[in-house]
């Protein structure tokens, strides 16, 4: 459909040495997509850059394997490079399937705040990075970048690091279905978590030089996100302690409540108490995401989570 919208259309899709019938599904098509086979498993930001290198148009316009696009995100998309202060923009995600559990609920309940989150960056100035789900970028502003990087983070503040605006466009959208299970949500958080903070320590040169109200925005956001579950856990910990200077009974059957709300929790898949426990292993699996960067560490492949 976007093909027939848009004949000149450039689509280029690289696959990382899939194992199914991708690659064939893909090639079959080669009027409508381009087809670059990756030698094995070196990852997406690896073959990102490849597809860069080989684009032609001024735009480049970004999205992941499991999005679709509505038919008129292009047209949307290309009316706000009409302003040449703009040099990136973010479309809007729309996840369905949040029905499915209390981990998808949860997780679609994430996401609108995260939209409004960037939807009021984007009316104050820059958006603080986008989600590789529907992104551009001017051709010219591609930068270089390691292959350990989140590629959709480090490609789309460039347009803040060259001095122009990456902003938000609530009229070009995309869809994508939720992780249902509980298991392969808590590793992709944990996994996004770790490539986030170890991009932000090679980006760190550049977000010093950014305007006072970007690093406002940046760290309130950055930093609220992946230290929330030190928070939390330093809460609970703090509250047993002081039931415990009042009355050592009381702390002790605080602490036995938590525990036995906890085990409960893990159990349910429906309910408050499934919320709430989602809830809380979305910040400890970002946290121990944090902990592995500052250790070092970093996911470059990684497989696609099943229950979409």
């Amino acid at each position: 459909m976007l093909k027939k919208r848009h004949p000149q259309l450039q689509v280029l899709a690289f696959d990382d040495g899939s194992k199914d019938n991708t690659a064939e599904l893909i090639a079959a098509r080669p009027d409508l997509v381009t087809l670059v086979r990756g030698a094995g498993r070196n990852g997406k930001a690896y073959g990102m850059k490849i597809l860069a290198r080989m684009s032609q148009g001024d735009i480049i316009v970004f999205t992941d394997a499991n999005v679709t696009l509505r038919e008129d995100a292009i047209a949307r998309l290309m009316q706000y490079y009409a302003d040449p202060t703009v040099g990136g923009v973010c479309g809007s995600l729309r996840y369905y399937g949040e029905g499915q559990s209390s981990t998808a609920e949860i997780g679609s309940l994430y996401w609108k705040l995260e939209e409004h989150l960037k939807k009021e960056e984007s009316r104050t100035g820059n958006v603080m990075g986008a989600d590789g789900s529907i992104f551009s970028l001017r051709r010219e502003l591609y930068p270089e970048f390691p292959d350990t990087v989140l590629d959709d983070l480090t490609v789309s503040m460039a347009a803040v690091f060259s001095g122009h605006r990456l902003i938000k466009a609530e009229d070009v959208i995309a869809f994508e279905a939720l992780v249902a299970k509980r298991g392969e949500e808590f590793a992709r958080k944990m996994r996004i978590s770790t490539r986030a903070f170890h991009t932000h320590l090679v980006m760190r040169p550049q977000l010093k030089k950014m305007a006072a109200a970007d690093k406002f925005k940046y760290a309130s956001r950055k930093m609220i996100r992946w230290f929330g579950g030190l928070f939390l856990i330093l809460g609970v910990f703090s509250a047993v302690l002081t039931a415990l200077k009042i009355y050592t009974m009381l702390g002790i059957g605080i602490a036995l409540l938590l525990v036995f709300t906890v085990m409960i929790g893990m159990k349910a898949t429906r309910g408050p108490l499934a919320a709430a426990i989602e809830v809380a292993m979305a910040l400890v699996a970002t946290l121990v995401g944090v902990f592995k960067a500052m250790r070092g560490q970093t996911f470059t492949i990684w497989n696609p989570a099943k229950s979409r």
